[in-house]
């Protein structure tokens, strides 16, 4: 009995042994592949954590009649512009990856830039009708689109917010927007304050010279677009009073502004100038302030 007990615990010894062998393979097994499913899982949110999509624009150049040489510098430089204008853009989607509300690419980055082409067609077609006919109609390649990449943060359809993605992003692949239309900064970082000020701009209708008839009606309709843009500016100054960042009021608002007002003063110059020396300098009169 007692040389049998030694044999015993032996091989009870040994069976445990082997068990817990087996149990701790299994642990490093699956702990093998659990890391090797991580990082390939971590991957794939980055990759689209760091895909906001891209803005693209209809192509104006194509779209051009012959240019007159003496067009030529300012035609080519205005097509540089646009293409800078671009690159802005996607460089401001990138940088606002995960911010605010599901408006922002399109109030604070796609408007801007739709109102900044605007404004540079127009130069581009006026340089051409100095001394050619002037093209129609490049204001309808001035809208832009943002192409989604892939999905959004958390795993879902390019667009759609997802729980644990970026919530909030609804057209944006991953660029949810401006915290909400991200503050009023021309209240310059104030969130919360409750006044919100009010934008001015210099007056157009005085600086203008003597209006030909034929151009009167197209004149008073964008003086009349002038006074509504600084209504709605307001308005909005109003509405977002105690929302984001220190550069919203500037990004979002005045600079929109005063893209808008250089589209229309362009217009009324050119109106003017189809029977009467065309005004200069009404560009100067686009930018707006803000009094608090």
């Amino acid at each position: 009995m007692s040389r049998a007990l030694p044999k015993y615990n032996k091989r009870r010894v040994t069976f445990i042994g082997g068990a817990a062998a087996v149990a701790l393979s299994g642990t490093v097994i699956a702990g093998f592949a659990l890391a090797g499913e991580t990082p390939d899982s971590g991957a794939k949110n980055a990759r689209t954590l760091a895909g906001p999509g891209t803005i693209s624009c209809p192509d104006v150049r194509s779209k051009l009649p012959a240019v007159p040489a003496s067009a030529k510098a300012e035609v080519d430089r205005n097509l540089a512009l646009l293409n800078t204008q671009i690159q802005e853009a996607n460089k401001r989607l990138v940088d606002t990856v995960g911010q605010g509300g599901p408006n922002f690419v399109q109030n604070a980055i796609l408007g801007p830039l739709k109102d900044k082409r605007v404004a540079t067609v127009n130069r581009i077609a006026t340089a051409i009708g100095r001394t050619a006919a002037k093209p129609q109609g490049l204001d309808s390649l001035a809208t832009c689109a943002l192409n989604a990449a892939g999905t959004n943060a958390g795993g879902g359809a390019a667009g759609k917010p997802q729980a644990g993605g970026n919530a909030g992003n609804a057209g944006n692949a991953g660029n949810a927007g401006n915290a909400g239309n991200a503050g009023n900064a021309g209240n310059a970082g104030n969130a919360g304050n409750a006044a919100a000020g009010t934008i001015t701009c210099p007056d157009v209708r005085s600086k203008l010279p003597a209006v030909p008839a034929s151009a009167k009606a197209e004149v008073d309709r964008n003086l009349t677009l002038l006074d509504t843009q600084l209504r709605e500016a307001n308005t909005r100054l109003v509405n977002t009073v105690g929302q984001g960042g220190p550069n919203f009021v500037q990004n979002a608002i005045l600079g929109p502004l005063k893209d808008k007002r250089v589209a229309t003063v362009n217009r009324i110059a050119t109106a003017i100038g189809r029977t009467a020396a065309k005004p200069q300098g009404l560009d100067s009169l686009a930018a707006c302030t803000l009094t608090k």
